[in-house]
């Protein structure tokens, strides 16, 4: 579904994607990992549109996409969650995923004006989607909670339930995990393979929990220094010597160790 070639991105003379090449499949729950600083938020960024690349290009099904605005690879199905969840506080969660959907009748003066009839028709059609997402996600009793009020785990579920609320092709997932509770990091990985399995999502997951990798992603790549180090299933990448010395370090080396 994407492919990256040769993707640059520098910030003066720091190289923080340094020639990475890739490939997420379409279908897939790929796993993106490495250590802080190895360029992966960053290659999310270029994705997504938010940066654009020094050089290099991302690719779509064949079609080009680089550089293009967030809001155009909204419209192609690319969305993105962030580790720090971006929530509207004040509103609730149903309200949060109900103004998810794009070009509503409701945004336009002429229609709150004269088209109340429609305007009421969509937004019923709305909260029942809103409220079939918060069932799937398990937290319908937070409904009417205001977001600002929920827990970190949770707003990282209603991040999730945005991608749900639009015809959501590939999502990139940023630190999932982080600062989720083990429960509810269940929860988020159930609703993940759940949606690409039952609904046809395609992810890519950045994420330091290697426990968490290895029951999601395959393939799983790794990041170092801007560039891609290893790609391959989780248990073999815990075995590649090379990924060993550079990024997982001694404690994940004797982890290694026991499996094999």
């Amino acid at each position: 579904m994407i492919r990256v070639e040769n993707l640059h991105k520098h910030f003066g003379g720091f190289h923080a994607v340094d020639g990475a090449t890739l490939e997420i499949a379409k279908g897939s729950i790929t796993g993106l990992i490495g250590p802080n600083g190895a360029g992966k938020t960053t290659l999310f960024n270029v994705i997504a549109g938010r940066l654009p690349p020094t050089s290099g290009r991302v690719l779509m099904e064949g079609e080009d996409i680089t550089g293009l605005p967030p809001h155009d690879l909204f419209h192609k199905g690319v969305l993105r969650t962030f580790q720090i969840a971006h929530e509207f506080g004040s509103m609730t969660c149903r309200e949060n995923l109900m103004m998810v959907p794009a070009g509503q009748s409701g945004e336009r003066l002429w229609n709150a004006w004269f088209n109340r009839a429609r305007v009421a028709e969509e937004e019923a059609r709305l909260r029942a989607k809103a409220d079939e997402v918060l069932e799937f996600l398990t937290i319908s009793h937070l409904a009417d909670e205001r977001a600002a009020n929920i827990s970190g785990g949770q707003k990282k579920l209603l991040e999730l339930g945005r991608t749900m609320m639009v015809d959501a092709r590939i999502v990139f997932l940023d630190e999932v995990g982080a600062g989720v509770n083990r429960t509810l990091l269940n929860t988020i990985a159930d609703a993940i393979v759940r949606l690409n399995r039952e609904r046809g999502y395609t992810f890519c997951v950045i994420e330091h929990d290697m426990d968490f990798i290895g029951r999601l992603c395959d393939p799983v790549i790794v990041m170092a220094e801007g560039k891609v180090l290893a790609q391959g299933p989780a248990d073999a990448i815990m075995q590649n010597e090379a990924v060993i010395e550079a990024y997982l370090g001694r404690g994940l080396k004797n982890k290694a160790a026991a499996h094999g």
